[in-house]
C-alpha cells in the first residue's frame, strides 16, 4: 500500500467535491475522481473503500461540518450555563453563518435534494453529520422541557422547529444563482428573531 498522506486526502476530497457537484452522485464514478485528483483508481481506494464513503467524506468536510461546529458550541464550557435563548443564539449563528458563506456546502445541498429521491444519498447526508447534530440540539430541547422552561412536546420536534426559524430567510439562497451577501450583523439579527419567536411560542404561558 502506498504512504497515505493527508494531503493526498484533501486533493481527492476537492476534486470528489468538484465531481459530485458536476455530474451527480449517480453519474460520478470513482474512475471520474481520481482523474480530476491526478491519481490512479488504486491510490483511490487505498483513502476510500466504496463511492458512498468517499460522498460521506465530502459531506461531512463540506456539507455539514458547520452543523457539527455549531452543535459543539451549545456544549462547549462557556456556553453550559447561559440561559436558553443565548444557547439558541449561539448555535443559530454558527449554522446560519457558515450555510451563507460556504457556497460549495449549498451545491452539495442541492445535489442531495435534487437526487434522494432516486438513491440513497439523502440516507448518507443525514447520517454524515445532521443526525447528530439534531440530536444534540434535541438534548438542548429536552433538558429545557424537563426544567419547564419550554413546553412539553417531542424534543426532536422542538428542534427541528428551531432550525426552520433559523433557515427561514435565507432558505432563498438555496434558488438563487449565486449567493447573496450577508453580514455578520445580518446573521445576528435573523437568528435573533428565530430565537424570539421559538421561544415566545414554545415557552410557557
Amino acid at each position: 500500500m502506498r504512504t497515505l498522506t493527508e494531503k493526498k486526502r484533501t486533493d481527492i476530497l476537492n476534486a470528489a467535491t468538484t465531481v459530485f457537484i458536476e455530474q451527480g452522485y449517480e453519474r460520478a464514478s470513482m474512475e471520474a475522481v481520481a482523474r480530476t485528483a491526478g491519481c490512479s483508481k488504486a491510490t483511490l481506494y487505498n483513502y476510500f473503500s466504496s463511492k458512498e464513503s468517499l460522498l460521506e467524506a465530502v459531506v461531512r468536510t463540506y456539507g455539514t461540518n458547520f452543523l457539527t461546529r455549531a452543535a459543539d458550541d451549545i456544549y462547549s464550557h462557556e456556553n453550559l450555563h447561559l440561559p436558553l435563548s443565548d444557547r439558541l443564539q449561539r448555535f443559530g449563528e454558527g449554522m446560519l453563518g457558515a450555510m451563507t458563506s460556504d457556497w460549495k456546502g449549498l451545491q452539495l445541498y442541492r445535489m442531495v435534494i435534487g437526487e434522494a429521491g432516486h438513491s440513497d444519498i439523502g440516507d448518507i447526508f443525514h447520517e454524515s453529520g445532521v443526525r447528530e447534530s439534531m440530536n444534540a440540539l434535541a438534548a438542548l430541547m429536552e433538558h429545557h422541557i424537563e426544567a419547564g422552561d419550554l413546553l412539553p412536546a417531542r424534543p426532536d420536534l422542538r428542534a427541528k422547529q428551531f432550525s426552520a426559524l433559523v433557515r427561514a430567510e435565507a432558505d432563498e439562497i438555496f434558488l438563487l444563482h449565486s449567493m447573496p451577501v450577508y453580514t455578520r450583523s445580518d446573521i445576528i439579527t435573523m437568528v435573533k428573531s428565530a430565537v424570539e419567536i421559538f421561544v415566545a411560542g414554545a415557552s410557557p404561558r
